[in-house]
């Protein structure tokens, strides 16, 4: 019999339930090894057995966080694990964003030791790398073979209550915490040492690394706002009813135009959100409160502005990682150059 006992947890996909179809898909949980659970079982040893795997769908779990939440934390306190596992994620945002919601979740509640592998730009990475252990993956899961082993090597750590070394070490993601220590050489020697370096062009490591902002300068003022012609962009989610274009609840990947020639306002009847981050109720039973056209429409007429762009382009904000969101922003600002658009009203939730 295994001396320690691991849960493990992944999604719709990873469990080999389906794609997006299951996306929907409400937490339950297997008394067998499902997915990347072989590989992590194999890496383990003799001595550890994942006794559970919960699988649910990156949808569900997105939409009814504190729900899914408060399942999967039932369903494991029957087997009381020694470690909790999530994923890994990679680059899947919603995905990483479960993971970490429960893996804080696990650790908060129930005092067991968690750990989850995540690409650094999954938004997930942001949200909880101060809460919880993070293996930095590659961003697809073409390189489970080098997640799995680290992943391995911390359970193992954990499980026998061993020290968890600092990031460089363990190939987990900074989580911000500074440990004081003795180092072999004095400050003052490692800072020549790094700047002889760095004046010979060599890679030389910080003891100071410090965050990089991304800078934006921004648009010069609109000369004249009586005759200028305005767009709308949004990432509240709001799209045609049926969401034609399959935008994602969270993390999405991708962006819409709809048509909005003709109207005053926006039809509950023909325009819904499909957003997974905050309470919908309102934006459904009036889409305006999020794309305000009723409000621009009447500004128009009253000549406050020159004219409205006959369509408004929408995605979802929630969770989309930050490469995506700037690549959005270029194709969008792009066809609004083609397009001689003077201004843009960015509208949220």
């Amino acid at each position: 019999m295994a001396k320690f006992k691991v849960v493990h947890y992944i999604n719709q996909f990873f469990a080999g339930l389906g794609g997006e179809d299951k996306a929907d898909l409400c937490p339950e949980i297997h008394e067998s090894v499902l997915g990347p659970g072989a590989a992590l079982e194999k890496a383990l040893g003799e001595d550890y057995q994942i006794v559970a795997t919960v699988v649910c769908g990156d949808n569900y779990f997105g939409e009814n966080l504190e729900k899914a939440t408060d399942t999967i934390i039932k369903m494991l306190e029957q087997y009381k694990p020694d470690v909790f596992v999530a994923g890994p994620a990679f680059n899947a945002g919603r995905y990483g964003v479960a993971c970490g919601t429960i893996c804080k979740a696990v650790e908060d509640r129930l005092g067991i030791p968690a750990v989850t592998g995540m690409y650094v730009e999954n938004p997930g990475v942001d949200m909880f790398r101060k809460d919880i252990v993070i293996v930095e993956t590659g961003n697809s899961a073409a390189k489970m073979g080098n997640a799995i082993p680290v992943i391995a090597s911390l359970v193992k750590k954990m499980a026998n209550k061993e020290e968890i070394l600092g990031p460089k070490e363990e190939g987990y993601i900074e989580r911000g915490i500074r440990v004081n220590y003795f180092a072999d050489k004095r400050g003052s020697e490692r800072a020549i040492e790094m700047l002889v370096k760095k004046l010979s062009g060599e890679k030389f490591d910080t003891d100071l690394p410090m965050p990089v902002f991304d800078r934006v300068e921004p648009a010069a003022p609109i000369k004249d706002i009586k005759k200028a012609k305005i767009a709308v962009v949004t990432s509240g989610g709001i799209v045609p009813q049926g969401n034609p274009d399959h935008i994602e609840s969270s993390n999405a990947t991708k962006w819409g135009k709809y048509d909005i020639s003709g109207m005053d306002r926006l039809s509950p009847d023909e325009f819904t959100t499909i957003h997974g981050g905050y309470d919908r109720q309102f934006a459904m039973q009036n889409p305006n409160v999020v794309v305000p056209l009723d409000a621009l429409r009447q500004l128009e007429k009253e000549g406050e502005f020159g004219e409205l762009v006959n369509y408004f382009c929408a995605t979802t904000g929630t969770g989309t990682a930050t490469a995506s969101a700037a690549k959005f922003g270029s194709e969008i600002g792009k066809m609004f150059i083609d397009e001689h658009v003077d201004g843009v009203i960015l509208v949220s939730t």
